[in-house]
């Protein structure tokens, strides 16, 4: 996997095809990049490093490019372990490497590792730099975007922002090379960093007073064009505004009938004009792709069935998904089903009337058991209020 940056920074960083669950929750059928990086200068700095199923390939490509030289400097700009699972490692190859992070940095480093700190470690806060030669990096503190302890770096010469978890995607290098940047890209962010939007937005004013002209994040691609587009786009996501105009149908249905009352209302809402619908089955598809939708679309329908005295579980769970990653100003209608006495629309407007911003529209709408013409009124109406 050939990756260019620059003569002096060099790409060596690892995909990973036969992950299954990224952090143990989340399907990548396309694999993940760990992403590291080496600056060749006076000194030779490591910009983090990767998680353990990609070490031994990441030494390799880490001795290629140093091809004899030592390394001096390893920044870690994040500890979680997908990027700081072979510090111990380096340490081992370099031990008299100096670590370069900031106070949280190593407050939370010996939680991990069992490594020599003393005398090791360059502690950084905003605004300081270090020199490399011809090269310097400027640190920025972004915490909680998205553990504490993480900052973002700023090499001048060469204007790239190594950008830690932010502007990252799902998806191996190998493997997606061709793909669309944004749909992997939203899944991620939505999923894993969506909780953090003022921190991500804390971040992003500190961004725009630099000059960048290259994105290196710690997943997926090097972004080197349109990044008007990538700042763009994440300013948007962050600040919790909708990206397109749609609607969700997410439903939750037992044995198909919530199933096409749900997908009734769709034909409906198709029929009066609706700029774009998309159904989706909580029991089946991933919940993190229907998390994704859910913040991309202005609009959304909750359609479940009751189920012990409550709402079916992967409605819950969905909604309890939403709720972890601030899902917010958005309008959204609820249908709910039961064959003698229906409970969900309760149990879900219990968890929706929490959220920031959300308008619950009416009428909502209940169908006993199987949809019935007398049931379609309603549906017309609930339709008609979402349009």
């Amino acid at each position: 996997m050939d990756v260019t940056i620059s003569d002096a920074v060099k790409y060596i960083g690892v995909d990973d095809t036969t992950i299954d669950l990224f952090e143990s929750q989340y399907v990548v059928p396309e694999g993940v990049s760990y992403n590291s990086y080496v600056i060749l200068d006076e000194k030779t700095a490591v910009m983090d490093t990767v998680d353990k199923r990609g070490m031994e390939e990441w030494e390799k490509n880490l001795l290629s490019a140093l091809d004899g030289r030592k390394v001096d400097y390893l920044v870690v700009q994040h500890l979680e372990p997908d990027h700081a699972g072979s510090i111990a490692r380096l340490v081992e190859l370099f031990p008299e490497v100096t670590l370069v992070g900031n106070a949280k940095t190593f407050s939370m480093m010996p939680q991990f590792f069992d490594i020599p700190l003393e005398g090791h470690t360059l502690t950084v806060k905003e605004g300081d730099t270090l020199s490399l030669g011809e090269h310097t990096l400027s640190f920025v503190m972004a915490p909680m975007v998205h553990w504490p302890e993480v900052m973002v770096s700023y090499e001048s010469k060469e204007k790239i922002l190594f950008s830690a978890d932010g502007f990252g995607k799902f998806g191996a290098l190998s493997k997606t090379e061709d793909d669309d940047w944004a749909c992997e890209a939203r899944r991620y962010y939505f999923n894993i960093v969506g909780k953090y939007g003022a921190p991500v937005q804390t971040l992003l004013k500190k961004a725009s007073a630099l000059d960048i002209a290259m994105i290196c994040p710690l997943h997926g691609p090097i972004l080197k064009e349109n990044l008007e587009y990538y700042l763009g786009i994440y300013n948007t996501w962050s600040n919790y505004q909708p990206e397109d105009r749609g609607i969700l149908i997410a439903y939750a249905s037992i044995h198909g009938n919530t199933a096409a009352a749900a997908n009734k209302l769709a034909d409906l809402l198709r029929e009066k004009g609706a700029e774009k619908v998309v159904v989706s089955d909580l029991a089946r598809e991933d919940m993190a792709e229907v998390i994704e939708d859910a913040f991309r679309y202005d609009r959304m329908i909750v359609a479940a069935a009751s189920y012990d005295g409550g709402v079916f579980p992967c409605m819950q769970d969905f909604l309890h998904h939403l709720q972890a990653k601030s899902y917010q100003k958005r309008k959204v209608g609820i249908l709910e089903n039961g064959s003698w006495a229906p409970c969900a629309a309760k149990a879900m407007k219990g968890i929706l009337e929490g959220l920031k911003e959300v308008t619950l529209v009416e009428p909502v709408v209940t169908i006993r058991s199987v949809l019935k013409d007398s049931d379609l009124p309603e549906l017309e109406k609930l339709a008609d209020a979402m349009l």
